[in-house]
């Protein structure tokens, strides 16, 4: 009897032991998909952690980095104009928060999963209009899922959190936005050593010190959009281009 349950005991480890090795591989081949970047490779890297989870359903790390890879098949759609790119991001969004949610299950002392369920929020709204989000009482999820990533560890993803909280309150329509809030958010991560070479960030708070109006804020405005400019990333250099555009216009018409 003791040597059959021993041989079933090895016979279990051999199949047991392969199997999640095999899942640890398929993470390490999509981790490095997606660190490459482009729509295909996230498409890739969300198959293959489709595929790991299958193997290890409760697994943290794989939930966590599936969510991300959602959120970011999204934000390329975006930024790249797909013709259908809101579908895109609210079917995505929607996938993404459904794996950050499984992430906090699993760990909810760790801050990727509330992170990326914000992330995916937004990217969510994108898609589907931030009146429509607010109506499936999105906001006060994904204030949870920023306020918690940023009392876990707001140094996360390069203060991800940080900046992202700030960008929450600033783009929430009227009554619900917080002017004051979001810019406190914005110049806490304007002293971190990120802030510099994140031209997102700067527009960021360039859009907001130019809704807050006033000289002083124009000019930093002006000067943060000039520097965003000169970004490599495209998406945000045309962005940045366009404010200073807009400015010069509005500039234009006040002339006498």
């Amino acid at each position: 009897m003791k040597r059959n349950l021993c041989g079933w005991l090895l016979l279990l480890l051999c199949f047991t032991f392969p199997i999640e090795l095999m899942a640890e591989d398929d993470v390490s081949v999509a981790d490095v998909l997606y660190h490459q970047g482009g729509m295909e490779n996230f498409k890739r890297a969300i198959e293959i952690y489709l595929q790991a989870l299958a193997v290890t359903p409760d697994d943290y790390e794989t939930s966590w980095k599936l969510s991300r890879a959602y959120r970011e098949y999204g934000e390329a759609a975006k930024r790249t104009n797909m013709a259908d790119w809101k579908n895109i991001c609210a079917t995505y969004g929607k996938e993404g928060m459904k794996f950050a949610q499984k992430a906090i299950a699993l760990e909810p002392e760790k801050p990727e999963g509330h992170y990326f369920y914000g992330l995916n929020a937004g990217i969510y709204s994108d898609g589907v209009s931030i009146l429509t989000a607010l109506r499936e009482g999105l906001k006060n999820k994904t204030q949870s899922g920023f306020e918690k990533a940023y009392a876990l560890d707001k140094m996360y993803d390069k203060a991800g959190p940080i900046l992202s909280i700030g960008r929450f309150w600033a783009v929430l329509p009227w009554p619900f936005r917080k002017t004051k809030k979001a810019l406190g958010f914005y110049r806490e991560y304007q002293e971190t050593e990120y802030f510099d070479d994140n031209a997102e960030a700067q527009i960021y708070l360039a859009e907001l010190l130019l809704r807050l109006k006033g000289e002083k804020n124009r000019q930093e405005a002006t000067a943060l959009l000039k520097k965003a400019s000169q970004s490599d990333i495209q998406y945000f250099s045309d962005w940045a281009k366009r404010l200073l555009k807009n400015m010069q216009k509005r500039a234009t018409k006040k002339l006498p």
